[in-house]
């Protein structure tokens, strides 16, 4: 009877867990459909590592009661390397070569996304000017009454600034790029948005042209009640049917956000296809997580340099508990990226900056 029951037990434990992994393939893989077609399940991406937990505490378990079990939960995060990989990447640490190009990019949140800061904007100049990054990409690069552009000006031969912003919008956006190399043009990336957008900068390096797309994506507009509230369900103080509300309302409201970022999406990747053959740097705050319909797209055919070079889970944005990378930065193919990191030491905005080294050809 015992034995029966042992069996019968195990039978089911290893039916939940093989039923853990195709919730787990389902979350990592949900970022490939676009969410204009099917925006509840591709924005389920976000839930990925809560399944991969799971599925990690079954190989735990497996191997401690029942050992040769513990194959299944193993041929899960096989199954699930993509996404595992994609989420948290691990590589063996490899310095960047002389002659590299150190590219650094950053959302400033405005000078002033942080309360506690009485000096946001000089502190983070100062960070950029001891990085002594070749070419700074900044997201919300908005104050003007400190006289920022003259002090970017003393510190970089090349400045430029772009607002993004729709005219009705009364929020102001601005990309700015800050470089050691002549700026030849740049382009205004076309889509729809109210507070959001994408530029294209053509910069003279050596021989090359080298393309820097710098991007600001629509937000998931989460109010301080959404953030509290996922904060309290990552950290399982929410309980009952309480739970299942609430998930489901953030999950309309990453839906909602996921399509409007769609078409800005499709148009940065279509300008990428129709600029094949340069030299392409695509970076910025995408606000979108590692296997999020975005990121996969704006990935396809470039290199995702987080994940060849960086290590761990790489949290860009660090505040409300929502401890994703939503900060990227990609290179086309005939450019080899290094080191890339997010540099958690500075404090003055909601983001982290995200630095890389690159070396063209």
């Amino acid at each position: 009877m015992f034995k029966k029951l042992k069996s019968v037990s195990i039978g089911l434990l290893a039916g939940a867990n093989v039923a853990t992994i195709l919730v787990m393939l389902l979350f990592g893989f949900a970022g490939y459909i676009s969410p204009t077609s099917h925006a509840t399940i591709s924005s389920l991406g976000f839930l990925f590592p809560f399944a991969a937990l799971a599925n990690l505490l079954f190989l735990f378990f497996w191997l401690v009661f029942k050992w040769r079990m513990a194959l299944i939960p193993f041929v899960g995060f096989l199954i699930a390397y993509v996404p595992m990989r994609a989420y948290m990447p691990l590589n063996l640490p490899s310095s960047h070569p002389e002659g590299s190009i150190k590219l650094l990019s950053y959302n400033v949140g405005g000078y002033s996304s942080m309360p506690d800061s009485s000096d946001a904007f000089s502190e983070i100049f100062s960070y950029i000017r001891d990085s002594k990054a070749d070419i700074v990409c900044l997201q919300e690069d908005n104050d003007t009454w400190r006289k920022s552009e003259a002090r970017f000006d003393s510190l970089f031969a090349y400045n430029d600034l772009e607002q993004v912003n729709d005219s009705s919008s009364k929020i102001i956006n601005r990309l700015g790029i800050h470089t050691r190399y002549p700026i030849l043009r740049k382009e205004r990336i076309m889509y729809k948005s109210l507070r959001n957008g994408s530029v294209a900068w053509f910069l003279q390096v050596g021989n090359d042209t080298l393309i820097v797309i710098n991007n600001h994506l629509e937000s998931t507009h989460l109010t301080k009640d959404d953030r509290n509230q996922y904060n309290l369900l990552v950290h399982g103080e929410v309980k009952g049917d309480t739970i299942r509300t609430e998930s489901r309302r953030l999950l309309t409201v990453f839906s909602e956000s996921s399509i409007k970022r769609a078409p800005a999406t499709e148009a940065v990747h279509s300008y990428i296809e129709a600029h094949k053959g340069y030299n392409i740097v695509v970076c910025g705050d995408f606000n979108d997580h590692p296997l999020s319909y975005t990121r996969y797209t704006l990935a396809r055919g470039m290199t995702d340099c987080f994940v060849a070079t960086g290590n761990g889970l790489g949290v860009s944005f660090n505040r409300y508990g929502m401890y994703f990378r939503i900060d990227h930065i990609l290179c086309s193919k005939n450019i080899q990226p290094y080191e890339c990191k997010i540099d958690a030491k500075i404090d003055a905005s909601d983001h982290y900056p995200l630095i890389c080294w690159l070396k063209i050809g």
